[in-house]
């Protein structure tokens, strides 16, 4: 069951309309890395966990998830005005001005719909985290080139609060890994000499190179 509270998860505001930049902005609302696509892989990879801390742990980041897409529709919103003006995106997805009424849509920054295939679930809790701990990091490399591209401070504000949140949950992923690092896809690891070799097909190697002259170690976070 899902309720819904009329109070964003962190207040958005702009300075002044900006539709080229709420172009960009509608990466993080329907594209590969986006929100919408965050949700719904943690809740779907949910539904098999039997970790019932962990699966709530994923159940309640998708939740957040949630409220971040509502916050980045919101902020799109602002930003795209009150008039339809494709002229006013001289780049990008133009679908806003010319189908959607300047309403958000479940599109990319060039105006691809999303799709149910950005979503990767295994039902393997290892496998699926890793993925996690990699969406993260996307998502926060994405909000760290939408920064540097806006000079609203309003705007900033909101995609810093979002990038620090991605961060947060990156490393509630790594937690939950460590935890269970030992089960699953990864409970195997070590158990023959080539699951830790590891072959120099570069030469000339550096001689200082750590990564030919030690074994492989299985993946944990601190």
């Amino acid at each position: 069951m899902f309720k819904h509270e009329k109070q964003l998860f962190h207040p958005v505001e702009v300075e002044r309309p900006n539709p080229q930049y709420a172009a960009l902005l509608q990466e993080q609302l329907g594209g590969a890395n986006g929100e919408l696509k965050a949700a719904m892989q943690y809740m779907s990879q949910s539904f098999r966990i039997k970790d019932p801390e962990i699966k709530d742990l994923f159940m309640d980041i998708a939740a957040e998830e949630l409220g971040h897409m509502e916050m980045v529709a919101s902020t799109i919103n602002m930003l795209n005005g009150h008039d339809v003006d494709a002229a006013s995106v001289s780049a990008g997805e133009i679908q806003t001005h010319v189908l959607l009424g300047l309403n958000p849509g479940l599109i990319n920054a060039s105006g691809y719909s999303w799709t149910g295939d950005y979503v990767s679930v295994t039902g393997d809790l290892c496998a699926d985290l890793l993925s996690n701990i990699a969406s993260e990091q996307r998502a926060k490399v994405v909000y760290e080139y939408l920064y540097r591209q806006i000079d609203d401070k309003k705007v900033r504000e909101t995609i810093d609060f979002l990038l620090n949140r991605e961060e947060a949950h990156n490393q509630m992923f790594r937690d939950a890994f460590n935890r269970v690092q030992n089960s699953g896809s990864n409970q195997d690891f070590g158990t023959t000499k080539a699951a830790k070799m590891y072959f120099s097909m570069s030469e000339p190697s550096p001689g200082n190179n750590p990564f030919s002259k030690s074994e492989v170690t299985p993946p944990s976070f601190n």
